[in-house]
């Protein structure tokens, strides 16, 4: 940070909350001040554009949660009804049971029986629909209440509308000593169609018999349907929001008005046009389901003509349509009253903001001033330790990196230096002996001078990599790569680490210097934990292009990091080597390169894989890079 941007960001920390705040109280005062103003126009407007849309909304949603109960209530109708006739089996089977028991020591099997017989036939539930009977295992009726005629009679081939041989399900329940429901069609009195009934048997074992019961499901949904009318003529929301359900004849099934219950509404007095809206409803929902504008004669409340919007949804199944509106007229005195709330509370609300505010504005001008001195303090001191921390970890890393780089000068200029030193040597010798040829001296002095610019190549690499430029230039990341290895290459091979490489052609904008060194330090690492084993020693680089970002992963077959310290290896002065090996500056310079100067993050972990039939474990550094 230069002093000129120090000094800037010292001013907006000591200026910029106290005049922020003085600001802020105006503006918001001020803002306050119109928008209240303004609150009436701008929610009349609004009332006007959303008052429909929100209430043929309202209306849908009111008549798909009646519609929703009523669907359930339908589909529940079966479950209900399979509940009902079992309970009252098992009390019919629970009374049998009781007086079995009670009469079983004094009197005989058939006079029991015939009191079995006389108290479950005098029982009669559901308006009188329900009974009960009793079958034995030959299919002979051992007692029907209501169809006296079929009594001791054998009923094992009888069949209902459909063919179905009902009893013969009966005499396998008391086979089998067990119980279960059964479905079958049958005709009601004086009545030729058949309907659909549901029965329950359950198995008496004390007379090998079975007592069962049935229901019509069209005589318990009526009971259903009873229901529902009876929820729904209750159910009110909003203020004057009802549900209306009228059937495929116009019949008034639900109504707010009770007296309409019942009511054909073309014999009500509603309006001249009432058979063609009628009509039109009856269409819509027949059809599923949509809103209709007409004019109602009378207004609840009012009994006035007020035009109306209706929502209104077809049950086809039992021929209902079920509906509910609302009156455009309603929004004018939603309006009104509007307009009395705002203006008692405009005057008060707007002293109280006045006098608010400005209370508000002195306490927060106060507090700001002296949190903008508190922090403009812990500011400079806080620049002035980061700045000492950061000085001390790039001059450590610096030398260590210099350190390193002389150790790889030194490597690199041993083969050069030997050949020199052999040549001139080679040539004195000669000379001595006067046996120097012009061709031997030409190829001496040749190996000196390719010796001496491979000395001057070698310098030229190590200098560029030491010049310190903080700008981002074009950059590839193979050759990138490539430069790492020519300044590694020395201490690698004598080392006997071989690089294994998948490098993608990518191109980029990065800080080089900065990232060559994220690079070698990271390879670096490697080598010294490589060099502590005897086996082949690999490192394996790949790098491409993943989304916009360039991904980077370098392990090793070094056995990995301690599991305990894998988590600290990017803190600073972290180091699992020895002290005269390592400073636990590299990596930790790194992290910081990666993710505060290129944007990117550095992860490290522990990893397993297999290359040229071998298990391989080693630890992998991950570098993720955005490219642009």
């Amino acid at each position: 940070m230069n002093y000129k941007n120090e000094k800037i960001l010292t001013k907006i920390i000591r200026y910029s909350l106290p005049l922020l705040t003085i600001i802020l109280s105006l503006v918001i005062t001020l803002l306050l001040y119109l928008e209240n103003k303004r609150t009436y126009e701008k929610e009349k407007n609004i009332l006007n554009r959303t008052y429909i849309k929100k209430n043929k909304k309202l209306i849908q949603e009111e008549v798909h949660r009646i519609y929703n109960y009523i669907t359930h209530m339908q589909k529940s109708t079966e479950k209900e009804l399979k509940k009902s006739i079992k309970s009252r089996v098992y009390e019919a089977h629970a009374v049998a049971t009781n007086l079995y028991n009670k009469y079983k020591d004094e009197k005989s099997k058939d006079e029991i029986f015939e009191i079995i017989k006389e108290t479950l036939g005098s029982m009669v539930f559901n308006n009188g629909r329900g009974y009960y009977f009793i079958d034995d295992k030959t299919g002979t009726k051992k007692l029907q209440s209501l169809n006296k005629q079929y009594e001791g009679k054998n009923l094992s081939d009888f069949e209902d509308a459909k063919g179905y041989k009902f009893v013969k399900t009966i005499i396998k329940t008391i086979n089998e000593k067990s119980e279960r429901f059964d479905t079958y069609y049958w005709y009601k009195p004086n009545d030729k169609k058949p309907y659909k009934k549901i029965s329950f048997y359950k198995y008496f074992e004390p007379y090998d018999v079975a007592i069962g019961s049935g229901e019509y499901i069209s005589d318990f949904e009526k009971e259903v349907k009873k229901r529902v009318l009876e929820y729904v003529n209750l159910v009110r929301y909003s203020d004057f929001g009802y549900i209306f359900i009228i059937d495929y004849d116009f019949n008034y099934l639900s109504h707010i008005r009770k007296d309409n219950i019942g009511e054909n509404v073309l014999n009500i007095e509603d309006g001249k046009n009432i058979h063609r809206v009628l009509k039109d409803m009856k269409i819509i929902a027949q059809s599923g389901e949509g809103y209709y504008s007409y004019i109602q004669y009378k207004k609840p409340k009012t009994n006035l003509p007020t035009r109306k919007i209706s929502f209104v949804k077809g049950l086809n199944d039992w021929n209902w349509m079920i509906g509910t509106g609302f009156y455009e007229d309603d929004i004018e005195q939603s309006l009104m009253k509007k307009e009395e709330e705002l203006n008692e509370k405009f005057f008060s609300y707007i002293t109280n903001v006045i006098v608010v505010s400005s209370a508000l504005s002195l306490l927060f001008l106060v507090i700001s001033i002296y949190i903008s001195k508190l922090l403009e303090d812990k500011f400079k001191s806080y620049k002035k330790e980061i700045e000492n921390q950061q000085n001390i970890l790039a001059q450590q890393s610096k030398m260590a990196s210099m350190g390193e780089m002389i150790a790889n000068i030194a490597h690199q200029w041993r083969q050069p230096l030997s050949i020199i030193s052999t040549a001139a040597t080679g040539i004195s010798f000669q000379k001595e002996l006067d046996n120097l040829t012009d061709k031997e001296f030409y190829e001496a002095t040749a190996k000196i001078n390719e010796s001496a610019q491979y000395l001057s190549k070698t310098i030229d690499d190590f200098k560029n990599f030491f010049s310190p430029t903080k700008t981002e230039v074009d950059s590839n990341i193979k050759e990138l790569f490539n430069k790492t290895f020519k300044l590694l290459e020395a201490q690698f091979k004598t080392k006997s680490i071989y690089i294994i490489q998948d490098i993608e052609d990518i191109n980029f904008k990065t800080l080089e210097n900065e990232f060559l060194q994220v690079l070698i330090n990271i390879l670096n690492n490697a080598r010294d934990e490589l060099i502590k084993y005897e086996h082949e020693r690999y490192i394996f680089i790949n790098a491409k292009k993943v989304e916009e970002n360039l991904k980077i992963e370098i392990y090793d077959n070094a056995g990995g990091i301690n599991d305990k310290f894998i988590s600290k290896v990017f803190e600073p002065y972290f180091s699992t080597k020895d002290k005269s090996i390592g400073t636990g500056i590299g990596l930790y310079m790194s992290h910081e390169i990666i993710s505060k100067h290129l944007h990117g993050t550095l992860m490290t972990e522990n990893i397993e894989y297999e290359y040229k039939d071998e298990m391989y474990k080693g630890a992998k550094f991950t570098i993720l890079i955005p490219i642009y």
